[in-house]
């Protein structure tokens, strides 16, 4: 770790589920030093399963807190959020998801953080935000996609409102967080000063809807679901094959002149009712109905390469296990397959700094020891802390996470890592 583009910058993650830790997991695969704190009672994701993997954490938790040290604190207890703060001193970022008025009650609210801290960048993400008619209340992924209108335009025709298949709103979030935390990086390199970056759920859902939002806003039209299809260009969504479901994405006449004559049928292109998108559109389901049979008769892969080769985008209907096995994919290094860990590659790819897939997720308080004793905690100190069950550790997954005082303290100094 360090290497990569964000080398020598500092974080401390004190999220948990899912925003926060895939932000923090993104951060550290480009290089900045990433801590993890989890209470004593863990990341409760670290149960989300099946499946789980031999040292029984679930393949959940697994992928989204790679490369990160952790380290396990109490923070309902006044020593343990001593711990934090000492943390927090040389910390560039702080990136959390507490409950509104957490920080507040333990006395790290804006106005204290940013005295402490001037230089600290405060990442918050939160279900609805803090204040406003639905401020500092709870929110999932799935309230917050029913919330923002996301679920009414997902699913059949004929069907009722469905969730997105993947946490897409906790996701989007984590995304826009670290792109926020690197905006905040940049001005601070100006200004000297930190700031707050504030993520919601809520504003993630919103910031999705588009077209929907775009048309609603434009003349009131509201959205509806389409299944598979695309509201505002036709033909772009999913036909049976000779083997399983083809998608096909003309986004321009030209593509679909092209569509057309390699499905044996030019005239259709010439038709006064399939001459514009506008036209297609208009008449979408008599154009549905002609090109069914015509795509029917091919095998899905040849009639894809024909199309991707003529310029339509088309694909087929991958399973998971297609789609991770696919040779694009592979090509891609967006699987990673180790002895000791298995996960999705770095989506962002740099030229010079290329981020790197470091340590698999450590055992809950896997590094307490060693960061204890870097902020100059004495073996006396962190046996004390450890006697007081402020803080938790653990050398291997089959260990417990809260081992004998002597097995601490000999640690400690078994690996001189205990500094007077």
């Amino acid at each position: 770790m360090g290497t990569g583009s964000l080398g020598g910058l500092r974080v401390l993650d004190l999220s948990r589920v899912l925003a926060g830790p895939y932000c923090g997991q993104m951060l550290a695969d480009h290089g900045a030093e990433v801590v993890k704190i989890e209470a004593p009672r863990g990341d409760e994701t670290r149960e989300w399963g099946p499946p789980f993997l031999p040292d029984g954490t679930s393949a959940y938790y697994t992928n989204l807190n790679r490369n990160k040290r952790n380290v396990v604190v109490d923070l309902g207890r006044v020593e343990g959020r001593a711990v934090v703060e000492d943390l927090l001193a040389d910390a560039d970022v702080v990136v959390e998801n507490f409950k509104a008025g957490t920080l507040e009650r333990w006395g790290w609210g804006r106005e204290v953080l940013e005295q402490r801290y001037p230089r600290l960048i405060h990442c918050r993400i939160t279900g609805f935000g803090t204040d406003g008619p639905l401020g500092g209340l709870p929110g999932y992924d799935a309230v917050l996609q029913a919330y923002g209108g996301l679920m009414s335009v997902n699913g059949e025709p004929d069907g009722g409102p469905l969730r997105i298949g993947v946490p897409v709103v906790d996701v989007v979030t984590g995304v826009l967080a670290f792109s926020g935390i690197l905006l905040a990086l940049h001005e601070r390199r100006v200004s000297g000063r930190g700031q707050l970056v504030d993520l919601t759920l809520l504003d993630t859902a919103i910031s999705l809807l588009h077209p929907h939002s775009g048309a609603w806003l434009a003349d009131r039209s509201e959205g509806r679901r389409t299944g598979d299809a695309h509201p505002t260009i036709a033909p772009y969504e999913s036909f049976p094959t000779a083997d399983g479901p083809l998608f096909i994405g003309a986004g321009n006449d030209r593509q679909f002149t092209v569509l057309v004559e390699v499905l044996g049928a030019p005239e259709l292109a010439a038709d006064p009712r399939f001459r514009t998108n506008r036209d297609r559109l208009r008449h979408v389901d008599d154009l549905r109905g002609l090109l069914r049979p015509l795509i029917a008769e091919h095998p899905r892969q040849t009639l894809a390469e024909v199309l991707l080769s003529r310029g339509v985008p088309a694909s087929p209907v991958h399973s998971i296990a297609e789609a991770l096995t696919a040779e694009q994919v592979q090509h891609r290094g967006m699987v990673v397959e180790r002895e000791d860990y298995r996960g999705i590659g770095i989506p962002v790819a740099l030229g010079r700094t290329p981020g790197t897939v470091g340590p698999a997720p450590r055992p809950a308080g896997a590094d307490t020891l060693a960061v204890l004793a870097e902020l100059g905690y004495t073996s006396d100190d962190i046996d004390r802390l450890v006697r007081a069950g402020t803080v938790g550790r653990t050398d291997s997954p089959d260990r417990p996470l809260w081992p004998t005082v002597g097995a601490v303290v000999g640690h400690a100094h078994r690996n001189g890592t205990g500094r007077a």
